[in-house]
């Protein structure tokens, strides 16, 4: 006849039959290939992707802003919080010790003392001295004690993603802030040549009407057009400021401690970058990965909830000694061992309702997984058509720049020679400007879309 199984037996048992949390799935088709048109024979993002826009001063931007952000550093406190927490839910594992060291005297002050007392009038002092350790442990028999401790492992990776998230975000700000600062430094330099080619053409204009060349109506539009270029000139100067100031947030520092050099802005480049497939981008978001790790940590809470409905059995285990004498406290030692069934009877819902919280919880936590996913695959998809609408558009107005210089150094010979009039100088002037201007904002898009695809692609990030 097999000997029946003891106690503490019976419940190791049990509490081996926990199953253990599986990584979620999002129940989502991921599309075998980018719609966008893309380069499919690029080289892969890496974890230094701002360097390949063949800026040294970016690269040191990028590192002043890592060492004093305060968002990033805010990001680094919560893993370190996360980390806590792990070894929290983690002590529940392993028995709990604990050692008490007690000394004790009672006297007693007047009168012939009482029976609760053990001083009393002919031994008016007593003293007592003991020495106890205890050990506790709860059964896991429903798993919901390592469920927890998934929970915070899951929690803790989700703080983590979250940090990369952040860094991400913060690297792709910079990159963007700097290259809108170096581009209005172009504009405001654009700015500046063009009213010097105002004010010479009004110089023109004024000689030709000292002469009775050129009528009081030509001098006054070309007056005007000076003026309008010189108000202008400090509006861009305006937003070069603020983006120096917005750039200077980032790097968590006043902006007069702000030093860019003199880079320009055509010395920036974008590199080609290969987008890989839609599957890959799962490993390679962070913000996907974190929305992944909190819906795992929620499923683990809907065990604890589920766990916090049935009995739990506790074992406790005292060694203690006492003595009349701190001499003698370690000569009379005992022992205690017990064993405990406790089970929840009424508690008017609350743990039910505390598993329906944890349940709703896990499927809020599912959606936002999903939208994650989809989110991310839109981010690629709007950056690799942003590059080639961006490619095609620079194309065309790259020739439609080079005409405009062309006709007005045209116009503006014809009319100092007197076979054109000022209204053709003026047009002439007015479009060269705009195409100008527009080819500088048009190569800062194509810079923000390089940062944009490697920011959606995750930023050469991958989950371990």
């Amino acid at each position: 006849m097999k000997p029946p199984l003891s106690l503490l037996t019976l419940c190791l048992l049990l509490s081996a039959c926990g199953t253990p949390v599986q990584r979620p799935d999002s129940g989502l088709q991921t599309p075998a290939a980018w719609q966008s048109p893309h380069n499919t024979g690029a080289a892969r993002s890496n974890t230094q992707w701002w360097s390949q826009f063949g800026s040294p001063q970016l690269g040191l931007l990028v590192e002043q802003a890592r060492l004093g952000s305060f968002d990033l550093a805010a990001a680094m406190a919560r893993v370190r919080q996360a980390q806590a927490e792990t070894v929290v839910a983690g002590g529940s594992q392993l028995p709990e010790l604990k050692a008490g060291l007690n000394a004790n005297r009672q006297k007693l002050l007047r009168g012939n003392g009482y029976s609760q007392l053990d001083a009393d009038s002919s031994n008016k002092a007593v003293d007592y001295f003991d020495a106890n350790l205890s050990a506790s442990y709860e059964i896991d028999f429903w798993g919901g004690q390592r469920a927890s401790r998934d929970s915070a492992l899951f929690a803790l990776q989700a703080s983590e993603f979250d940090q990369a998230t952040v860094e991400l975000t913060l690297q792709s700000s910079v990159a963007n802030g700097y290259a809108q600062t170096l581009s209005l430094r172009e504009q405001q330099r654009i700015a500046e040549l063009n009213l010097a080619n105002a004010r010479s053409v009004l110089n023109l204009v004024q000689t030709r009407y000292d002469s009775g060349s050129a009528t009081a109506l030509e001098l006054a539009q070309q007056k005007s057009l000076v003026a309008a270029q010189q108000r202008q000139l400090p509006l861009v100067q305006q937003q070069a400021q603020e983006a120096q100031v917005n750039l200077a947030a980032l790097l968590g520092q006043p902006v007069q401690q702000l030093s860019l050099g003199q880079e320009r802005f055509d010395q920036l480049v974008w590199p080609t970058i290969a987008a890989g497939v839609p599957s890959e981008l799962l490993s390679r978001r962070p913000d996907i990965a974190r929305a992944e790790a909190q819906l795992a940590a929620a499923q683990a809470d809907v065990t604890v909830a589920r766990a916090a409905m049935l009995p739990t059995v506790t074992l406790s285990a005292d060694l203690g000694s006492g003595a009349d004498r701190a001499a003698d406290i370690l000569r009379s030692p005992f022992y205690n061992l017990t064993a405990g069934l406790l089970a929840p009877v009424f508690n008017n819902g609350r743990l039910g309702a505390e598993r329906d919280k944890a349940t709703a919880r896990q499927e809020e936590l599912l959606e936002n997984y999903r939208g994650a996913i989809i989110n991310g695959f839109a981010d690629v998809e709007k950056a690799l058509n942003s590059i080639r609408g961006l490619d095609q558009q620079r194309q065309w107005q790259g020739e439609e720049l080079n005409q405009a210089q062309t006709a007005f150094n045209i116009a503006q010979n014809r009319y100092q020679a007197g076979a054109e009039d000022l209204l053709t100088v003026l047009e002439t002037q007015r479009t060269l400007y705009a195409a100008q201007d527009l080819n500088v904002q048009l190569r800062l898009a194509r810079l923000q879309a390089s940062v944009a695809l490697y920011k959606a692609l995750g930023g050469g990030w991958r989950a371990l």
